[in-house]
């Protein structure tokens, strides 16, 4: 004789394959009473298989990525620039954007991993929903604008791989307003936690900063640019976590920086402001890093030293792993820089913008 699963255990796999599905949805479908499926989905609850309201399944709480993602064009010279004249080059074509890149890496590293962007309806912009939901991200709460380019990115870098100048077409971006994010809440309601980049319109980002401190949820974002800047709201209030370069982060203060004195207080009047903590980007100086939990105040930790192919995907290769670890260690940001770092590094030494070889295994074996 078969033995067929429990009741609850059919609730289970049901919960599982929909967890929006209703009670009533439950008791039609196994033809019990609502205050059964009321009896399962409680012991459910005290099993911890399930995490209550809306049924959360603990293993697949995702982290949300918002923001851009865009087709990147690397032309790298194959010899020193000379200005003026036509150079050769060689080049590269690949899915980018820095929300795209987290989520892409986070995916490989095998977290849950939802991505808001916006695209269009041309062959790039299916291009990167087809890629994106290969390696795992799950992309149905993103928009697609009919009659609209993809966003682009074109990189120029030197014979040594370091970039010279970049171009970005991000406009899309601007249509992931304030009402886009409200009509995406019940894709976002239950993310373990969201990034952001700074692709997003003001007002957008001061939605989320907003959310993440009346909710008090975890909210990180990751700048994109000096222009960009301005894209980052006066209040901070409810943001855990804000990843930026120096560049922007002199942006941001109004004034150059010199030194780790008055990278410090810019640090400290971004925490003012009402973030918790910043992490400042250095490129092959490593990082400079906030630790709001330990009151360390402003501590520096070193860059791998390694063989540049290309830069392009390093910082946000450096914020996945930063936000990999915090899904698991909130409070630890110098195993977050620590993994951040380690990411970047193999990036850096790919000439993909994700690591093609990154899988979980490679903080499983620390």
């Amino acid at each position: 004789m078969t033995n067929l699963p429990s009741k609850k255990e059919q609730l289970f796999q049901l919960i599982r394959g929909n967890p929006s599905i209703s009670q009533q949805e439950l008791a039609d479908q196994l033809q019990l009473s609502r205050s059964a499926v009321a009896g399962h989905i409680a012991s459910l609850i005290r099993d911890k298989r399930i995490l209550g309201r809306a049924y959360v399944l603990p293993d697949v709480r995702p982290v949300i990525c918002i923001g851009g993602a865009n087709i990147d064009r690397k032309l790298r010279t194959l010899a020193p620039l000379q200005m003026g004249t036509s150079n050769p080059v060689s080049q590269h074509e690949a899915q980018g954007g820095v929300a795209r890149n987290i989520a892409e890496n986070l995916a490989r590293l095998g977290r849950p991993v939802k991505l808001l962007c916006a695209v269009g309806d041309d062959a790039s912009g299916q291009s990167l929903l087809s890629q994106a939901e290969a390696v795992g991200i799950d992309t149905k709460a993103s928009l697609q604008i009919a009659g609209s380019c993809s966003g682009s990115y074109t990189a120029l870098l030197d014979d040594k791989g370091e970039m010279l100048v970049a171009l970005a077409h991000m406009e899309l971006c601007d249509a992931m307003t304030p009402d886009y994010l409200r009509s995406r809440q019940f894709q976002r309601g239950n993310a373990v936690l969201s990034i952001a980049d700074l692709n997003l319109p003001l007002a957008s980002v001061q939605l989320l900063v907003q959310e993440a401190r009346e909710q008090q949820t975890i909210l990180v974002i990751v700048a994109v640019s000096k222009p960009k800047m301005a894209r980052l709201p006066v209040n901070l209030h409810g943001l855990r976590l804000l990843i930026l370069n120096l560049d922007e982060l002199e942006q941001r203060a109004g004034k150059a920086l010199d030194g780790s004195v008055h990278i410090a207080q810019a640090c400290l009047e971004l925490q003012n402001q009402g973030v918790l903590d910043v992490i400042v980007t250095m490129g092959a100086g490593g990082v400079f890093y906030t630790d709001s939990k330990r009151q360390n105040g402003l501590l520096h930790m070193a860059a791998p030293t390694v063989a540049i192919t290309d830069v392009t995907g390093a910082g946000d290769a450096f914020a996945a792993g930063v936000c990999w670890s915090l899904y698991d260690s909130a409070d630890n940001l110098e195993l977050a820089c620590q993994r951040g770092l380690r990411l970047a590094a193999l990036t850096l030494q790919s000439d993909a913008t994700v690591y093609p070889g990154l899988t979980q295994s490679l903080f499983l074996e620390e």
